[in-house]
């Protein structure tokens, strides 16, 4: 069964002994999609849902025109007849085939004309060609899971769902395979669920966002509005802050220094090896920015941006408050002092310089 609709709807209901899972989602039809949340929250069974791996009592589920599910026309599209690919935690290779055949498993589930991605595609896309002869015994946990991700994509799937995948590996084994999945956010047009729990893996790679809390959603859209809003909890956490798309404008060899720009202005890094015009995104944390009546002059501080105050409140101790500002169109969030704020007058539609100390590079 086909609709006309584009994107991802999914409106579920699912009810264990002690939890109720009742989300109404409707995703974009491509990039990456982030379910983001605390442990038992509802993320992985949401994923499952959307598999097919558990049935929701009450559902409907289209993905990019076609129904997956619905339930009040009784139809249920079973998971080996869904079009996508899983990756769990757990890379989960068959052991005693090699990598090689690992991957010819899952292009055995498509039709050879049906098949959307390519050996060669996948297998470069994820650095994996030298080891196609090995045994999953002889891999790293990260090379596991690049192989795992490879396999899931030459099911040429209509979506991919990823299950926290990095969530077993070590910070170096992460730092591995966060490039390649930046990879396919980028050369794909496959749709991607993306469950977890790291707000660096989400400022990195997500697109959209969704909030859930106790098996509700308390909030979805794209990353940089949602990651900017006060009246979320995200907004009062130790990672609060926004995240930024920008392109590389220039180098400046002897400071070794590289200028990022974006609409709200430019920052300058340290230097980075990019090309002019490519894409960098980063983040700016509520508590590396600072505000001032004027433009500072004879500071440290470089990278400063003339902005707007759009909202205040208060924060998670008496003696700070977050600030929404707008920076001629990128959002921008500051945790100051209560204190700060009154002897700066810090009111709604007041005109600042925001000073940000600190730039956090993703990627």
């Amino acid at each position: 069964m086909t609709t006309s609709q584009t994107g991802i709807l999914a409106r579920l209901q699912l009810r264990h002994p002690g939890f109720t899972l009742d989300v109404d989602l409707q995703l974009p039809g491509r990039g990456v999609t982030a379910l983001f949340g605390h442990s038992g929250s509802g993320k992985t069974s949401c994923l499952r849902c959307i598999a097919g791996l558990e049935r929701a009592g009450t559902g409907l589920l289209e993905v990019n025109g076609e129904c997956w599910q619905d339930s009040a026309s009784r139809s249920f599209v079973p998971p080996h007849r869904r079009a996508l690919g899983y990756v769990f935690q757990d890379a989960n290779l068959f052991a005693h085939l090699t990598v090689r055949h690992n991957l010819e498993f899952g292009m055995k589930r498509v039709a050879a004309h049906l098949r959307r991605v390519v050996w060669s595609q996948a297998v470069e896309l994820l650095g994996i060609g030298h080891l196609l002869e090995r045994m999953p015994e002889h891999l790293s946990g990260g090379e596991r899971q690049r192989v795992a991700i490879a396999r899931a994509l030459l099911t040429s799937p209509r979506l991919l769902l990823m299950d926290e995948p990095l969530a077993a590996l070590d910070l170096k084994r992460k730092q591995e395979v966060l490039p390649y999945l930046e990879r396919l956010h980028d050369e794909l047009e496959i749709p991607v669920i993306y469950v977890s729990h790291s707000p660096d893996e989400v400022a990195r790679l997500a697109d959209h966002v969704v909030l859930l809390e106790e098996g509700r959603v308390i909030a979805q859209g794209g990353l940089h509005e949602t990651l900017a809003r006060l009246d979320l909890p995200i907004a009062f956490s130790e990672d609060a802050g926004v995240v930024i798309e920008s392109r590389v404008a220039e180098h400046d060899p002897t400071y070794h220094l590289t200028r990022l720009v974006f609409p709200g202005g430019d920052v300058l890094v340290a230097q980075r090896d990019e090309a002019i015009g490519h894409r960098l995104r980063f983040r700016v944390h509520a508590r590396d920015v600072s505000l001032a009546l004027e433009r500072a002059e004879g500071t440290s501080i470089s990278n400063l941006l003339p902005a707007r105050v759009e909202q205040i409140v208060a924060a998670d101790t008496p003696a700070h408050v977050l600030v929404r500002l707008d920076a001629q169109g990128t959002p921008l969030l500051a945790r100051i002092t209560r204190r700060s704020a009154d002897q700066l007058g810090v009111i709604e539609g007041k005109a600042l310089w925001a000073q940000i100390k600190s730039v956090a590079l993703l990627g």
